[in-house]
């Protein structure tokens, strides 16, 4: 798919070069935050961005963001629509926040476009740089329909200036409680306060009944309609999202439920809850534009979705052995991935991996993370590289110490996997433990950041 959109560089033009702008925004650092949205508009009214010109929905919420996202434009392209997907973060390279369909945004593209939005703000963090570059991006390219995966937050977040139709809300648990409060519902508050800016739609996984009545009330604050739990019959929500299911035709509610036997792209029981999302929001936004839509073309987009490093299974290649890639970088993640291992679906008894590759953060309860993996996986051989140039990382003796006699520590990432892969035999390797490490391994083989068949 070609993303066609303009290379020309603005008069006066900050960046010359790709490389430039990557400069640019390694002096800003990825994690610099400065909350308010008064740059963001700024820069989007400067642009003509603030104006809602395109099917847009941006995704909030703590669990799933990345892949609820991924359903809903994998749903939007086996439809035929040309669908624009920002998410973070990044595992190599920051043009992977930016796509059209599966495509990355060309370097090439990356100067005037980042020219364009530091000539209309000079103060624009890192993620806000980013998000502009990705609004005009989708713009230009002329796309069907748009979808934002919001960052750390929804009341200052980011995404939330830019002007969308929908926000679709996956679970939200303890999350960044240092900047959005020690609770679930001082957290859920703040992802409410993305349903701003011309929003006319809110979407909702299950949530803890804290967050949910957090959400609505914000909703019946607006006056926005807000749906949840879809059945061919019903659906929960607020009384306005209960309205406006009734009045979807027959047949579209007819598609609301994911069939038991549903083939999906993203592995793992959890993921049938951001698919279940992610086509409740497809539903309404066919409703709300006239899109045709049909159960053989919504099963073939749950099944086409891709998104890397969660719980990915890569088959054997050139000088790779047969490869699960999972980032599983906090309880949540360990307890998901734990339970994708149990379940013959998501992982076949032939596809159970032979051995593991794990390292993590000292931040992130090692302690935690290794006991239940050792127990996700039995006594299968583990292998401990360390995360390279991390002032993070847990050291390789002392998480291998962690897990006992099945580990042994590795002196790179590369001895891991290689020893990994004679243990396992013909069984796959396992790698999981933190996004970082996965960043490494998306380096060897940059080729697993897109599907294999694309």
């Amino acid at each position: 798919m070609n993303v066609t959109i303009s290379s020309c560089l603005p008069e006066g033009a900050p960046f010359k070069s790709y490389d430039d702008v990557i400069r640019h925004l390694d002096g800003l650092g990825v994690f610099h935050m400065d909350m308010g949205l008064g740059r963001m508009e700024r820069a989007l009214s400067a642009l003509g961005l603030d104006r809602l010109n395109r099917p847009t929905v941006q995704v909030v919420g703590t669990n799933g963001k990345g892949s609820t996202s991924s359903f809903l434009q994998a749903l939007a392209m086996a439809h035929g629509l040309k669908a624009g997907l920002y998410t973070s973060p990044h595992f190599v390279a920051p043009e992977e926040r930016i796509r059209v369909g599966h495509t990355m945004l060309p370097p090439a593209r990356w100067p005037g476009l980042a020219s364009r939005a530091v000539q209309a703000e000079r103060g624009l963090t890192y993620f806000e740089l980013l998000t502009v570059m990705a609004a005009e991006a989708f713009e230009l390219a002329s796309c069907d329909l748009i979808i934002y995966e919001a960052g750390l937050g929804g009341r200052y977040d980011a995404t939330s200036a830019l002007p969308a139709h929908m926000t679709c809300f996956v679970p939200i648990d303890l999350d960044h409680v240092e900047v959005l409060g020690r609770t679930i519902a001082a957290i859920a508050a703040d992802k409410a306060d993305a349903m701003q800016n011309g929003r006319t739609l809110a979407v909702s996984a299950p949530q803890p009944e804290e967050a949910r009545r957090a959400l609505e009330s914000r909703a019946d604050e607006l006056g926005l309609p807000l749906c949840s739990h879809p059945s061919p019959s019903s659906c929960l929500g607020t009384s306005a999202g209960q309205a406006l299911w009734a009045s979807l035709p027959v047949e579209l509610r007819e598609l609301a439920v994911i069939p038991d036997d549903a083939r999906l792209g993203l592995h793992g029981p959890h993921q049938r809850m951001n698919a279940q999302t992610a086509l409740l929001a497809w539903l309404l936004l066919c409703h709300r534009f006239g899109w045709k839509t049909d159960r053989t073309s919504i099963l073939r987009g749950l099944e086409q979705a891709f998104i890397p490093g969660r719980l990915q299974y890569a088959p054997a290649g050139d000088r790779r052995p047969a490869l699960w890639l999972d980032g599983a970088h906090n309880a949540h993640g360990m307890r998901a991935l734990a339970s994708a291992l149990g379940d013959s679906r998501s992982v076949p008894e032939e596809l159970r991996p032979g051995s593991v590759v794990f390292s993590c953060l000292r931040d992130k309860e090692p302690e935690k993370l290794t006991a239940m993996l050792r127990e996700a996986v039995g006594g299968i051989p583990v292998f401990v590289p360390e995360i390279k140039d991390n002032p993070r990382a847990a050291t390789r003796e002392e998480l291998a110490a962690l897990f006992g006699s099945q580990a042994r520590a590795a002196q790179s990432l590369e001895e891991a996997i290689a020893s990994a892969a004679e243990a396992a035999g013909n069984a796959p390797v396992l790698i999981c433990g933190s996004l970082y490490l996965l960043g490494d391994v998306f380096s060897l083989w940059p080729e697993l950041l897109l599907p294999q068949n694309s």
